[in-house]
């Protein structure tokens, strides 16, 4: 991870390049449902930013916690319990004590993620559920370096083992992609696939629909068994 003394969250995701969308509650009410998370349920983000995502499990009824380098988060989320932290050592909470743990690309900034894994195990409880999103290697893989706090990518196969070498169990990977008219009608995701592979890369920035059909990432989810 980043030495906590650099901003990275407002050079990267300053709010001019990187404006607040719908996006990040779009995401949350589809995880809620697709997982069949509850209210109250305790859950931390790992990574959790500027806070948009947490927010979003915020507005679904989940209790809310937070984690990183940087408490920019507060803003937007004053009501979660938020913790800085330097994830390379610890998560800063005790054992056993969450529902659901999320992370939205975080886990490729670590140089070694099998410690975050192993913190993430620890921190859940029995049952507990893991959601993990990280760039597709073989989608991104022109791309993934240009961010330079990039450390290890990861392809399906690598993020299941990563789950399965912890002890997690009930381990599900697989493409997704961040368009929500996708996880409405999952037909598109064909038409987004011939688009992804017709159109020139001069145009990613250019139209949602073709970045994100592009930039394909992993989702992930495991359970800690009882």
């Amino acid at each position: 991870m980043l030495d906590p003394r650099n901003d990275y969250i407002s050079v990267t995701y300053n709010k001019q390049t990187h404006p607040y969308t719908e996006y990040p509650d779009l995401l949350a009410k589809y995880l809620v449902s697709r997982y069949e998370l509850r209210s109250n349920q305790r859950l931390l983000e790992v990574g959790c930013g500027r806070g948009e995502f947490l927010r979003g499990f915020i507005r679904q009824g989940l209790e809310g916690y937070g984690t990183d380098q940087s408490d920019v988060a507060r803003n937007l989320c004053p009501d979660a319990k938020i913790k800085l932290a330097n994830l390379e050592d610890r998560i800063p909470f005790e054992d056993n004590f969450f529902d659901v743990i999320y992370s939205k690309s975080v886990i490729e900034h670590f140089y070694k993620p099998e410690k975050l894994v192993e913190e993430i195990y620890r921190t859940l409880k029995p049952s507990g559920r893991v959601i993990t999103l990280t760039p597709d290697w073989t989608h991104v893989y022109k791309s993934f370096y240009e961010d330079y706090t990039h450390r290890t990518p990861f392809t399906q196969a690598s993020l299941r083992d990563i789950m399965l070498i912890h002890s997690f169990e009930e381990v599900e990977v697989g493409e997704f992609l961040q368009l929500p008219i996708v996880w409405k009608f999952p037909w598109m995701k064909y038409l987004s696939k011939i688009i992804a592979c017709v159109t020139p890369q001069v145009t990613v920035k250019k139209f949602k629909f073709v970045r994100f059909s592009k930039e394909v990432m992993l989702l992930s989810s495991a359970i800690k068994p009882e």
